[in-house]
């Protein structure tokens, strides 16, 4: 598959205005709708999917159908990591007007991870191709795990992120609006939201070790991993706050996203030396294994409606009060100028 460099130039330049025009959109701190969730989930969906009808249109049907094998996989392990990010700002009790600038900062900082992920991955797999059986391995013993694993949730009160990043960086013990960083008594430091977003940056980096070896089991191919990558990553924020309040009822998605790393690992198994499992019939499975995980989660909690991630009673962080962010110093000093025949 040949991609010229503009093209790869137009995708990001596409993906630069999304982001900007969504930044723009959420310029002023507000509380993000059911609706408007909804709204903007369908955006990022549509575009996906037309970027994907693109690709099979210009490079055709097998490449079509890796492209969206690939977009459906990173989609449906982003939900998992939106389920952790509503625990995570429940937890750190994040206001839901600042929910959106930390998580659209986190989306920013995925996307470099993952370009840096992706880049690495193809070389390791062009230059060594034994690395295949590792990346299968990987994913199966991953699928495995979460099968163990999947009545188990993350603990946020014992992160090790968190406890490292108080050591070494100043921190207060209230959130200042959306600042990441504030200055008080000539000191600088970190607001409770960059600790947050330090953490949700920590978080999808190690989802991302589960999902790039996953879409590689399903294309080789460098421009669609990416592409893949970046649509279903792009919608993160809004299916965050269209599905937050809906964790406990997709008690059986963990387990169907379970069985599809423990699908791609099979797959790329058998692609090595034995048999290459046709994506069409991949894109199959991928889908009935979703398809079947979220349509019997909806059945065994028929009638239960949204409900939110329970709160601590007692929160680690406060929200500061008018009078303390009206006493906050300026964040950067203009420095003093001095020389000869200037005194200070």
């Amino acid at each position: 598959m040949s991609v010229p460099l503009w093209v790869w130039l137009a995708v990001l330049g596409v993906i630069a205005v999304m982001l900007a025009v969504d930044l723009f959109v959420h310029r002023h701190a507000h509380v993000i709708g059911v609706r408007e969730a909804a709204v903007w989930s369908g955006v990022w969906v549509g575009l996906g999917v037309a970027f994907g009808a693109l690709v099979w249109s210009v490079w055709g049907a097998d490449r079509g159908q890796e492209y969206f094998a690939g977009y459906l996989i990173e989609k449906s392990l982003a939900v998992d990591n939106v389920f952790v990010w509503a625990i995570l700002l429940t937890f750190f009790a994040v206001p839901r007007e600042y929910q959106h600038r930390v998580l659209f900062l986190g989306v920013v900082g995925a996307l470099v991870f993952r370009g840096v992920f992706i880049a690495a991955g193809s070389v390791l797999i062009a230059s060594f191709s034994w690395i295949l059986y590792l990346f299968a391995a990987f994913l199966l013993y991953t699928g495995y795990r979460m099968i163990r694993q999947r009545d188990e949730h993350v603990d946020p009160a014992r992160s090790r992120v968190l406890r490292l990043f108080r050591r070494w960086m100043p921190m207060t013990d209230a959130y200042h609006g959306q600042r990441l960083l504030v200055r008080k008594g000539g000191v600088l430091m970190a607001t409770p939201l960059l600790a947050v977003l330090v953490l949700v940056e920590v978080t999808d980096v190690v989802f991302a070790v589960d999902s790039i070896p996953a879409i590689f089991a399903v294309t080789d191919e460098p421009f669609l991993v990416f592409t893949a990558n970046a649509f279903a990553v792009l919608g993160l924020r809004a299916m965050y706050f269209l599905l937050a309040d809906l964790i406990h009822r997709f008690v059986h998605l963990k387990l169907g996203l379970a069985l599809v790393l423990i699908w791609v690992g099979v797959k790329m198994l058998l692609k090595v030396d034995l048999y290459y499992i046709p994506t069409p019939v991949s894109l199959a499975v991928i889908t009935l294994i979703l398809g079947t995980s979220v349509v019997t989660s909806l059945r065994a909690t028929r009638g239960q409606g949204r409900r939110a991630v329970q709160a601590p009673t007692d929160p680690p962080f406060r929200t500061a009060d008018e009078a303390e962010v009206a006493a906050l110093e300026p964040l950067w000093r203009p420095r003093r100028r001095s020389g000869r025949g200037v005194r200070d």
